[in-house]
């Protein structure tokens, strides 16, 4: 994938996010995540980042998803 189409890809996702999903996952999955399959917008919310991608990868095999912590702006923190 080149650089422009990862943006792209992220873009995409989190434009979903904010405008779908945002209001619908803060107030019940707060602190957890989300994996964000963009081409279609299915959505797999889940209590740890493996427990959402791996519900993703099961319904989307070979497809890239985008990984988020709802009510965060980056999935984990460093430091």
């Amino acid at each position: 994938m080149q650089n422009r189409d990862v943006a792209d890809f992220f873009q995409k996702a989190e434009a979903i996010y904010e405008s779908r999903l945002q209001g619908i996952l803060e107030p019940c999955h707060d602190h957890e995540f989300v994996a964000i399959e963009p081409e279609s917008g299915e959505y797999f919310p889940g209590k740890t980042l493996n427990d959402a991608a791996r519900a993703a990868r099961a319904a989307y095999p070979g497809q890239l998803t985008h990984v988020m912590r709802v009510g965060h702006k980056a999935a984990i923190h460093l430091g």
